[in-house]
């Protein structure tokens, strides 16, 4: 019975979001509050149990989420992303464009939350595709891969980060395992298979193309590419010299401290406020102005993953969640591509990458950890689901469909295919790094 009523509380989530278009965060918290009745929670305790969960997941990524959404947005105002792509494209040249952008995309697209990325890349993409006469979607497709499957699978995107928050994961590791099976999705996803679409005819829409940054006024290539990749360097710095130094290093507890993600997310956004900002000749009066700006961008994000920890935490309260774990643990499926099923379907069903994420991790973490699944591949497991079967409940459909003026029929055939085949590979590539590190 109480696997019934967990089944049709996620249900209900479901209807509210995509039939009902009620707010997500609003419907977790209504969810949060019929979970807690309906699975026999004393109602004075509930208000209680849902403010803890929101604690608990926002203390750990409010600083993550917020200092990278203005390091994101300092990127694209300053035009470090501008700069990016021109330094790529003039390294690969005209025979090997689809690379440059690949390489482009996935850049921009660690530091650079999705929409932003997406809305910034696109009048870069038109700008090579009349430049050199060539199909809008074989040009573009393979950045915008990039960019959705790092906003997938990577830290610090919100949902990945808030997997590796919910699963104990090690940001460090996840990001390098991350890396490993990013690279063939993108490959896959992006430049293989949008050679196959290039029969398909996209004309952008000019309201949707904001004017290039003159190249005088362009930071130059090391500050772009290095506050770009600066989060990867000392994230994974922070992963690799504990191994080297041992146990009793005097250094290790003040490489332990620089290395936790909040710290070097703070330390990167006061590198880029110098780089991108005030070397640049910008006030910081106008440097503050972006990242007011950001946090904006973000905010409904961080209601978002904070309903979904009031969720969780009614689970975990309520016994259920060990409940649904002895249940699952009956189904024959490995765990890694069961989470990344129940991913697939939320992702179906609500459109929105993380709520799926981060629903689905409320539902999988006892199994996890009655299975001993390492949880940094299962993150990214997570993640991978997260990004399939895109539809017309997903703001990216529509976005991708009117910014490359494509029929329906068409996106269908481009962007929803890409990302579930991202997603595919995704999975493929977590499970052999599951074979490989078992």
């Amino acid at each position: 019975m109480t696997i019934l009523i967990v089944l049709l509380c996620i249900a209900l989530l479901i209807v509210l979001i995509s039939v009902f278009k009620i707010n997500a965060f609003i419907s977790f918290l209504l969810v949060s509050f019929i979970a807690g009745l309906a699975l026999g929670l004393p109602p004075a305790k509930i208000p209680a149990s849902i403010e803890k969960g929101m604690g608990d997941v926002l203390g750990s990524l409010a600083i993550i989420i917020t200092a990278g959404a203005m390091l994101g947005k300092l990127v694209a105002e300053s035009g470090a992303a501008q700069k990016i792509a021109q330094i790529s494209m003039q390294v690969f040249g005209q025979k090997y464009i689809q690379w440059a952008m690949v390489l482009t995309g996935f850049l921009i697209g660690i530091p650079l939350y999705y929409g932003i990325g997406f809305v910034l890349m696109v009048p870069l993409i038109f700008s090579v595709v009349y430049r050199y006469k060539l199909p809008a979607l074989y040009i573009g497709l393979p950045m915008l891969a990039a960019l959705s499957v790092t906003h997938g699978f990577l830290p610090p995107h919100p949902s990945p980060a808030a997997l590796v928050v919910q699963f104990k994961a090690d940001m460090g590791l996840t990001l390098l395992y991350g890396l490993a099976v990013s690279i063939p999705a993108i490959v896959i996803g992006g430049p293989i298979f949008s050679r196959t679409l290039q029969n398909i005819t996209a004309v952008p829409i000019a309201s949707f193309s904001p004017a290039e940054i003159a190249d005088e006024d362009l930071p130059n290539g090391f500050k772009s590419f290095f506050t770009a990749l600066l989060p990867v360097l000392l994230l994974a710095a922070a992963s690799f010299l504990p191994l080297l130094l041992g146990a009793d290093s005097v250094i290790l507890p003040y490489i332990l401290f620089a290395g936790h993600p909040s710290v070097v997310m703070l330390i990167v956004l006061i590198a880029a406020t110098w780089l991108l900002g005030l070397s640049q000749g910008k006030k910081i009066t106008a440097i503050m102005g972006i990242y007011a700006d950001a946090v904006k961008d973000i905010a409904l994000i961080l209601l978002i993953i904070a309903g979904s920890g009031a969720l969780k935490q009614v689970l975990t309260e309520s016994g259920v969640s060990n409940q649904i774990a002895a249940y699952l643990q009956h189904i024959k499926l490995e765990p890694l591509f069961l989470a990344w099923l129940i991913a697939a379907v939320i992702r179906f069903c609500v459109g929105s990458a993380t709520v799926a994420g981060l629903t689905t991790a409320g539902i999988i973490v006892p199994l996890m950890e009655q299975t001993h699944t390492n949880p940094n591949l299962m993150v990214l497991a997570v993640g991978a689901g997260s990004l399939m079967f895109s539809h017309v409940n997903d703001a990216g459909f529509w976005m991708f469909k009117e910014y490359f003026g494509l029929s329906l029929k068409d996106t269908f055939k481009s962007w929803a295919l890409m990302e579930s085949i991202v997603g595919i590979v995704g999975l493929l590539g977590v499970l052999l790094l599951h074979l490989i590190i078992k």
